[in-house]
């Protein structure tokens, strides 16, 4: 542009710097410089992000202005209002930290302006610069998504959303917060902002916030007028909490003064160095992106050392699939044969379909479809309406009268399931295990596979979820269409075969779409992330041997419930009694604020503490070590244990019995836990407690149909055994080959015990050591559980690790391990991620130990899964089901003829389940049992 002021004509873009960043970073998994080991995945990530803005600004629109604007430290003036501004915020990733400076200099080397100010934050800078553009006749574009800087869009100032490609006006503002610009800072600061920790006023949201400001016109009348509000509870909220409202705008109201050391004239569009961008490209390994460079300017590009093998190329980011922007107008609504049959026609072509299912419930064994959606390239996808019936919020019973323009179901389906069942096509899905059993219960049999929740599980396990609308922001830029809005919520809620066609076409669509886009990144990342095997050999094939396991189901006994939790009850009154006799008075048990009061008030016990409320804080573990001094808390955990039972399993259980099949149906979650483990949900039967004799009882309800019996296969101390070969234990792995007691076996060695003269206290104490060292117990732990001093039990930890100091080095080098890579890894490749190793604080010490346990749990989770996968082939020809996993056990239902050939080769797979993959240096061994019910046969 040459020479000269800003003013009129001139157009400014401020990147959002911090957003490019954190986008990039969580855009790939770690990546590193091949020549010293530098993590530099997001500075590719960002570099690649501002090569692609130079390249798409240089239209009829391109900017005479641009910088990009970073936060400096986290210090600002708004923390000295308000010290718990932004306490919440999670530390800054280890292997983001060293990035961040480069990604400034990545920024000049791109001839680029690069602000900061320290106390300030980025959306400072930039609101003070956009209000001094608007004054000077220029124009703003603000390149990010950030719904804090809204509040300056209008008067030549808008937003573009680089990820989503769109433009924000005040119209969009208007969509996203229900008020226009002017007003958002009064809507946000009733709102709050969990992310920042700014307070609010509590229990009013968004759409509340927006309907209150435009109806008393902006928050400084509508707190003037609160009085007026009929509502009492938000009434009282307005009046009680008036002042920290007004905190709340003034930490959610941008500086448009900030006291800046450079002027819009110093950002004036400059063409980059190519010696000096094409230097910091090199340095930084980036092969592809410097030959991309090198052409765009016209020059030969430098050489640079040869690539790092696939699993360790530096820019993935380049290798991305463009696919176009998010766009409802290409979505489809099929309503007939014709059009349904050409997009069959079109999945054959293309070999592959993300395919999604749309039903009136989340039950899978209860809920009936209502339209099918699919997508084969991004962007273009449909929705077939097959069950969707007249009525809505407002007609909330509607009619069973289904909308014309639907395909008849049956037909629709007859017409899909040959290419469903395709071997040649791939069937992709989000979540695939819900779309499975729900087409299964229509006649379908989903096959083959791929699964974007289990990918993005396989390659991140520990560090984000896995949820769709997780996965679409983090690595689309995308937030999906939410459901609430369409279904409502309590009693006016409605079910999915009530939502208007047109809404639920832009809604089922876009699913499908993202999960295709989501699996054309994911696919190839698993090959650079080294865990193909562990998604193809331990995640994928779960999902049809859990999903026939949880439509089988297991029967449960209603009546034997239904005695236990009267026998419960009278148990639970007993107690009560005696509790209230301790006390020297009645009061609610179940009421920890008069618990508290009676323990630490009346009785004068220790180690009373009152939480933010004012009331005193009695969870399990105070409870646990007042007994040691009192009955009476002795009393309230026993009270507590039986009142848990009965509401968590003898009750909640009767509900849960599918009235079609009188069985129970859980559901398996096979990214439930970080360390491979599933979790059992909707009823949660993993968690019955089996130490107590109340706990095991409850596990005699789950019986056998006449005939059968169930049958219980259990890994002998699987994670001992892991343990004595990742830590490479002599002691420990002689005793396994040997067949002894291992408990025995770690006493006898601790004590100086002969075996013969052996104990069961000394062997119980033995036994807590073994297991609690897995989990990294401390001695005050330790204490705890055997109840004796904690000088005591940190001196049997020490003497435990003297006698095996292998333990001692395994812990220490998975730690470092940790600390160095980000991740720790179990036998068979799977990575447990570590975000929080390097953690200071009350979170430090919780990290090192889900670390240090994690290859141990995770790989004995690992070896469950493969004797799963295995054991359908396994018992194919005999008349037995595989019905539950708990932990470490499977269970099985077995006509009784059946039962000794069924231990056979259920215990040939689960001991032989390791290998090939991995040779142990200690055996497995499974135990067996059978009985009439599950407590018989465990």
């Amino acid at each position: 542009m040459g020479e000269g002021t800003f003013g009129k004509g001139c157009h400014l873009h401020l990147i959002d710097g911090s957003a490019f960043i954190f986008r990039a970073y969580h855009a790939l998994p770690p990546l590193t410089r091949k020549s010293d080991g530098l993590p530099i995945g997001a500075v590719s990530g960002f570099c690649n992000m501002l090569q692609r803005y130079v390249e798409d600004s240089n239209g009829s629109d391109a900017p005479t202005h641009v910088a990009v604007i970073f936060d400096k430290g986290s210090h600002t003036f708004r923390n000295d209002m308000y010290d718990q501004y932004k306490a919440n915020r999670e530390a800054m990733p280890e292997d983001l930290r060293p990035q961040i400076p480069l990604t400034r200099e990545a920024t000049i080397a791109f001839n680029i302006a690069c602000e900061e100010m320290e106390g300030y934050e980025a959306d400072d800078i930039i609101a003070t610069l956009s209000c001094q553009a608007r004054e000077a006749g220029g124009r703003v574009t603000i390149i990010s998504s950030d719904k804090d800087l809204m509040q300056l869009v209008g008067d030549g100032v808008e937003m573009f959303d680089a990820m989503k490609n769109k433009r924000i006006d005040r119209d969009g503002v208007f969509e996203k917060f229900g008020v226009y610009p002017e007003r958002v800072v009064d809507v946000q600061a009733l709102a709050g902002d969990s992310v920042d920790n700014v307070p609010g006023a509590p229990g009013i949201g968004i759409k509340t916030a927006a309907l209150l400001i435009n109806e008393f016109g902006d928050l400084e009348s509508l707190l003037e007028r609160a009085g007026e509000i009929k509502q009492p509870k938000r009434r009282e909220t307005l009046i009680e909490k008036r002042d920290q409202i007004e905190l709340s705008k003034k930490l959610v109201q941008l500086d448009c003064e900030t006291p800046l050391t450079f002027t819009l004239d110093d950002l004036e569009v400059k063409e980059p160095d190519p010696e000096k961008l094409l230097d910091f490209l090199t340095r930084m390994e980036f092969r592809t992106l410097t030959k991309r460079v090198s052409d765009k300017l016209g020059v030969e590009a430098p050489a640079i050392p040869e690539a790092p093998a696939a699993s360790e190329a530096d820019e993935a980011p380049a290798d991305a699939p463009e696919m176009p922007p998010f766009d409802k107008a290409q979505y489809d609504r099929v309503s007939d044969i014709a059009a349904l049959e050409t997009w069959i026609a079109a999945i054959r072509e293309r070999g592959w379909v993300a395919v999604d299912t749309e039903t009136t419930g989340l039950n899978e064994m209860t809920a009936d479809l209502v339209g099918i959606s699919l997508c084969v390239e991004p962007g273009h996808a449909c929705y077939i309406p097959l069950a969707h019936k007249d009525g809505s919020a407002d007609d909330l019973f509607g009619s069973d009268t289904l909308l014309e323009g639907q395909i008849p179901m049956q037909q629709a389906l007859d017409l899909l399931k040959p290419v469903l069942e395709d071997d040649s096509v791939l069937k992709i899905g989000q979540n695939m295990k819900y779309d499975a059993k729900i087409f299964s219960r229509y006649g379908i049999e989903v096959a083959p596979i791929d699964d974007t929740m289990l990918m993005s599980y396989a390659m991140h396990g520990g560090e984000h979820g896995h949820g769709m609308d997780t996965l679409s922001e983090r690595y689309l830029g995308h937030t999906p269409i939410p459901i609430k809005p369409l279904l409502g919520s309590g009693k006016a809620a409605i079910t999915f075969d009530r939502v208007p066609l047109e809404e639920a076409v832009n809604y089922a669509a876009e699913d499908a779409d993202i999960t295709l886009r989501l699996w054309k990144i994911f696919k190839p990342q698993l090959h650079r992330a080294r865990v193909t095997t562990v998604y193809e050999t331990l995640e994928r094939p779960m999902v049809p041997v859990l999903a026939e396991m949880e439509m089988h189901g297991v029967k449960v006994d209603r009546d034997t419930l239904s005695r236990m939790s009267n026998a419960f009850s009278q148990k639970m009154a007993a107690l009560e009694d005696e509790i209230h006799e301790l006390a020297g008075e009645k009061f609610n048990v179940g009421s920890p604020k008069q618990l508290g009061e009676i323990l630490f008030d009346k009785m004068s016990l220790e180690g009373g503490k009152r939480g933010k409320n004012g009331a005193y804080s009695t969870p399990a573990d105070v409870l646990e070590d007042l007994a040691t001094e009192h009955d009476l808390p002795a009393r309230v955990l026993d009270w507590r244990q039986l009142s848990k039972l009965k509401s968590t399993y003898t009750d909640a259980l009767q509900t849960h019995i599918n009235p079609d099949t009188g069985r129970v149906h859980t559901s398996y979650s096979i990214t439930g836990a970080n360390t491979g483990r599933l979790a059992s949900t909707d009823p949660n039967l993993q968690n019955i407690p089996v130490r107590t004799e109340e706990g095991r009882r409850i596990r005699e309800a789950f019986v056998a149909e006449p005939g059968n019996v169930l049958l219980s296969l259990d890994y002998s101390q699987i994670e001992l055994r892991i343990l004595a070969h990742i830590a490479d234990i002599p002691q420990l792995k002689q005793a396994f080959a040997d067949g002894l007691d291992i408990h025995a076996m770690t006493a006898s060695e601790m004590f100086d015990v002969p075996l013969d003269e052996m104990t069961p206290d000394i062997r119980r104490r033995a036994k807590a050591i073994n297991f609690g060292v897995i989990y990294g117990i401390s001695g005050f732990g330790l204490a705890r559980n055997l109840r004796i001093p904690r000088a005591e039990a940190q001196g049997f930890i020490d003497r435990y690790f003297e006698r095996f100091p292998g333990i001692r080095d395994y812990m220490d080098s998975t730690i470092s391990f940790a600390k160095e890579h980000g991740y720790v890894q179990t036998l068979f490749g799977r990575r447990i991620h570590t975000p929080e190793i390097n953690a200071k604080g009350p979170h430090a010490g919780f990290a090192r130990r889900a670390a240090i346990n994690a290859p141990i749990q995770g790989t004995a989770a690992d070896v469950i899964r493969r004797a799963m996968i295995r054991m359908p082939k396994a018992i194919a020809d005999l008349p037995a089901r595989m019905l539950l996993q708990v932990h470490d056990e499977l269970l099985f239902e077995v006509p009784e003829d059946s039962v000794d050939v069924t231990i056979d080769r259920a215990r040939e797979v689960m001991e032989g389940a390791a290998d090939p993959a991995v040779k142990l240096a200690v055996p497995l061994i499974v135990d067996a049992g059978k009985g009439a019910n599950w407590a018989e046969a465990h």
